[in-house]
């Protein structure tokens, strides 16, 4: 099969086009043959050797993937999983500590293979899964997000931030999200914020002028240096959850439990496949069918060799939503 190996950490030159041999499968794993998958941030990290160390070389990257099953065990056979299936995939080690969805087949254990059937073309199919994955799970486990509450996405341009603002919405929340680029308003908007907001490192007078006693939830995407004015965004009770760092900052220097303002409650979301059950992945793809939810697809990639272009328009951040590179049967 062809596949993209990175031998090396590098630039774009260390994604190269290779003729590999077909993954064989485990028991306990299934083969998928790759129809489409999402480019992210992770991989470009991982592609210049900025991972952790369950990174090594050489690897065929890729933390999610969408494609029909090849083979499968016979109970996972029984269970659903059959040759022909369509399928996603996500997370889980992917990319990482074994091989990715970069490549015409991929191999995965079954407990992270999401069946679900539509007629969704696979490029938009093909952009769901790790947004929507972490999107969901941050508004569901991290936030418990209710119909009615007011929701503040922090680093809205982001996938995830586009993803959190529609399924809000479809929720019945009312959308704040943030944008560094005033002129991307009208992109929020599109994608269903109710007040798009500019983000210039101190946010929290603008969303008290919006929301005068505090949001219900925010879902803090740019990281710990802003993480102390986000707090201040939020309601007594409400709470925030910290699931990415877009402008870096994992850690807080000489944190204290009192920076957190009293009874401002704050979570995490770092999550895995098995946190999108199926029922909910058909749910959501019923729903994108029916206009509810709206993709946010920035650019479709076709075949292994636009895979530079992709990873190249995802180092830029010129054009917010996702990259998604689609292959030929």
């Amino acid at each position: 099969m062809r596949a993209i190996v990175i031998t090396r950490p590098g630039g774009l030159d260390a994604l190269e086009i290779k003729d590999v041999p077909v993954p064989p499968r485990k028991p306990g794993w299934v083969r998928i043959k790759v129809r489409a998958f999402g480019v992210n941030e992770s991989e470009v990290t991982t592609r210049k050797g900025e991972s952790d160390a369950e990174v090594t070389y050489p690897r065929i990257p890729g933390i999610e993937g969408v494609g029909v099953v090849d083979e499968a065990d016979e109970s996972d056979e029984a269970g659903g999983l059959r040759p022909g299936q369509q399928v996603a995939t996500m997370m889980g080690g992917m990319g990482r500590s074994y091989d990715g969805a970069y490549a015409q087949y991929v191999t995965v254990p079954a407990g992270q293979v999401i069946p679900f059937e539509t007629s969704l073309p696979w490029d938009v199919v093909g952009a769901l899964p790790e947004m929507f994955q972490t999107a969901y799970g941050s508004l569901t486990r991290g936030l418990d997000l209710k119909p009615g509450q007011t929701l503040l996405v922090r680093g809205g341009t982001s996938t995830v931030g586009l993803s959190a603002a529609t399924m809000a919405k479809d929720i019945g929340a009312t959308v704040i999200s943030t944008t560094r680029n005033a002129e991307r308003g009208d992109e929020l908007r599109a994608m269903g914020v109710d007040h798009p907001v500019v983000d210039d490192g101190r946010i929290a007078e603008k969303v008290r002028d919006l929301v005068p006693q505090g949001v219900d939830a925010a879902l803090e995407l740019v990281g710990c240096t802003v993480l102390p004015d986000t707090f201040g965004c939020v309601r007594v009770h409400g709470t925030v959850c910290f699931t990415g760092a877009l402008g870096g900052g994992w850690t807080v220097p000489d944190f204290t439990p009192f920076m957190i303002p009293s009874g401002v409650r704050l979570t995490s979301y770092a999550g895995e496949a098995a946190d999108l059950p199926a029922q909910v992945f058909r749910q959501q793809l019923q729903a994108i069918a029916d206009g509810r939810l709206m993709v946010p697809v920035a650019k479709t990639y076709r075949g292994l060799e636009q895979v530079r272009d992709a990873q190249a328009d995802v180092e830029s951040g010129r054009t917010p939503g996702k990259r998604v590179v689609l292959l030929d049967d």
